[in-house]
């Protein structure tokens, strides 16, 4: 492959794992089953819960049914992006989560993240996009997800 397609490859790569945690935190949860091939799978493997949703339907409801008062963010690096034939490329990147339940306004005390782990991603080039074709989550620190404590920081 050329340099120039390779770069646009790995550039359209990219912007799929930052859409994807845009998405999740300040979009539509259900809309990152968009960026993904028709047969597209996301899990979570053991030592996970083993946890594999496949297929565009079957993803718009597993992040759909994200909780409403959910506040949270995501902050990915260290994203490496191997584009390996014309279609075909994967890509590795770290992630940390910040996330708490029950929000509904205002500022949250900041805490640590619950979640820092990375992502391992393939990618297929379809009628001429690129789309995630599969993910995979590697949780090696992890915790559970705190409920807002009513004496948090107030509105602004």
């Amino acid at each position: 492959m050329d340099p120039l397609r390779s770069l646009v490859a790995q550039h359209a790569c990219e912007r799929l794992i930052i859409d994807f945690v845009h998405r999740l935190d300040l979009g539509e949860p259900a809309s990152v089953a968009g960026l993904f091939t028709e047969d597209g799978s996301w899990e979570w493997p053991p030592p996970g819960d083993g946890r594999r949703i496949e297929g565009r339907k079957a993803l718009r409801a597993y992040f759909g049914s994200r909780p409403a008062d959910r506040l949270s963010r995501r902050l990915m690096s260290n994203v490496l992006v191997t584009v390996t034939g014309r279609t075909t490329a994967g890509a590795v990147s770290y992630f940390s989560t910040y996330r708490v339940d029950g929000y509904d306004g205002g500022v949250v005390p900041a805490g640590p993240p619950v979640q820092v782990g990375h992502y391992e991603d393939t990618f297929r080039r379809v009628d001429g996009s690129w789309l995630i074709a599969s993910r995979t989550l590697h949780l090696p620190f992890g915790g559970d997800t705190p409920r807002v404590s009513p004496a948090r920081a107030p509105r602004r």
